[in-house]
């Protein structure tokens, strides 16, 4: 009743685009739902997630420390609006859909076979004091209560090595940005989760830094993975 009287004080609208929905429960409206660029209709590489024809034939993750990764759709049109909605405006809400459908894509089926434990890619300190939250954080727990999969911070942001003796500041923040180390004895079998698939580099790391403290396979996954060829 409450929330009846809440919609009409305050319509629910979408969270990608805007307009109104119908009911108070619907994070995204129908319209973008059916808009979603979504990566699952087409064959995607294992390796780097990209669909086939994108890598043309040289994977850019080929010699990634992960042994895997997919995302659900690509980083374009909606899914770009919903990313940006949720990473700069707050909308929590979304986190849990986007879990939703990871969890419903068929390729989350063996983790769930094989007892993975979820780790999320640690967020940058100074991006968590601004929001007040990290979205990779909000997905990999909302997938966690969804999948029924451990989740464990297995991860921290560490300081970057000191001797960079010579280096360009655009190398040394770069190197900030990438230093991570594992928290104690890592867990055998790990599926990475972050919000968005760019360079794969912030994946690449995590995955060394988990491997270096024990783990055995890698997987990583994403709700959105970028098809932008300047990234590559």
């Amino acid at each position: 009743m409450f929330d009846a009287i809440v919609a009409l004080v305050v319509p629910p609208r979408c969270a990608a685009c805007g307009v109104p929905t119908r009911r108070a429960t619907d994070v995204v409206c129908a319209g973008c739902r059916r808009a979603l660029p979504w990566l699952a209709a087409a064959p995607c590489c294992p390796r780097c997630a990209l669909p086939l024809p994108h890598t043309r034939g040289r994977c850019p993750a080929r010699d990634a420390a992960f042994d895997s990764a997919w995302a659900v759709v690509a980083y374009e049109g909606v899914a770009r609006d919903a990313m940006h909605a949720l990473k700069f405006a707050a909308a929590r809400p979304l986190a849990r859909v986007m879990a939703a459908q990871i969890a419903a894509d068929s390729r989350a089926a063996p983790l769930a076979q094989q007892r993975a434990t979820l780790v999320a890619v640690p967020p940058h300190p100074r991006r968590r004091r601004a929001r007040g939250f990290d979205p990779a954080e909000l997905i990999a727990g909302a997938l966690a209560r969804r999948t029924g999969l451990p989740l464990r911070r297995a991860l921290r942001r560490g300081r970057a090595p000191s001797h960079q003796l010579g280096a360009t500041r655009e190398a040394r923040r770069d190197a900030a940005n990438l230093h991570f180390a594992a928290r104690g004895q890592a867990p055998q079998r790990v599926v990475l989760v972050d919000d968005v698939h760019t360079t794969g580099a912030t994946l690449d790391a995590c995955a060394r830094a988990l491997r270096a403290a024990g783990s055995e396979h890698v997987a990583a996954i994403t709700w959105a993975r970028t098809l932008d060829e300047r990234l590559r």
